[in-house]
């Protein structure tokens, strides 16, 4: 998700401003991120201004910057960084761009993007959490997301196109209101793979009315869920879906699967 750094609300580079914490996100990106491969600067960027540890409860804030999911509550989970940041540039965002998050969770991952897109219009499927996420990202300052509680595999379809949609949570296949939501040029980046286990990120574009498609590093994320999605997945593991990250949270990457 590459783009400007400079967007309609960054306001959390001055949010829960400890300079402790400051210091620690740093040497997340350098020790999590950079050494593993992400190189967009602005994705970069956004990545040391989201105060992650506002994102957690107070008990987990010790470990907010550590290379691991977190649970959120409701058997949910904040993403890894390396994840974030990975699945974010993947999506070649910048300020001109409209975003679709599907699985918003804590609101983590729309206020990355939130600092690199124009509009960031984020779908979660627990109302509880998609409140928390909508208050969080409000006093946070981010004026450009809009938070949903709904079926993220129907999208947001009042807001389309969209040049960007990320899917935080696995699928056999894309469900097709997203496809059709896609912007000529727009980017979807989406775990695609069997229930549990691993799971390939897949990037699909829009080009001259083809879409087109790439897979790259190896993942793993509870199944997407939702009444427009179809029905892939075994009814043993219903009871464990979610329409964002779950406890199992994405596996991190082995060095060879991330590349250069």
């Amino acid at each position: 998700m590459g783009g400007e750094a400079q967007n309609a609300g960054g306001a959390a580079q001055n949010a829960g401003g400890a300079d402790d914490y400051a210091a620690r996100r740093a040497r997340m990106v350098e020790d999590q991120l950079v050494r593993r491969g992400v190189r967009d600067r602005d994705v970069l960027a956004a990545m040391r201004a989201v105060p992650r540890h506002l994102f957690v409860s107070d008990d987990l804030r010790h470990a907010a910057y550590d290379d691991t999911p977190l649970p959120i509550g409701f058997g949910q989970t904040i993403s890894q960084p390396f994840m974030v940041a990975r699945m974010t540039e993947l999506l070649h965002v910048n300020v001109r761009s409209r975003v679709l998050d599907i699985g918003a969770g804590s609101g983590y991952q729309s206020a990355v993007l939130a600092e690199l897109a124009g509009d960031v219009f984020a779908v979660e499927r627990i109302p509880a959490l998609a409140e928390q996420a909508r208050e969080r990202l409000t006093k946070l300052g981010y004026r450009n997301v809009q938070v949903l509680a709904g079926d993220g595999t129907a999208g947001w379809p009042e807001h389309a196109p969209y040049d960007g949609i990320m899917v935080a949570a696995a699928a056999a296949e894309v469900p097709p209101a997203l496809i059709d939501q896609l912007a000529e040029g727009g980017r979807l980046v989406i775990p695609l793979g069997p229930t549990h286990g691993e799971q390939v990120l897949t990037v699909y574009e829009r080009r001259d009315g083809d879409v087109r498609v790439e897979r790259t590093l190896h993942c793993r994320f509870v199944p997407l869920v939702g009444a427009r999605q179809r029905d892939a997945w075994s009814r043993d593991h219903e009871d464990d879906a979610s329409d964002g990250p779950g406890d199992e949270g994405p596996r991190a990457p082995r060095w060879d699967e991330v590349g250069p």
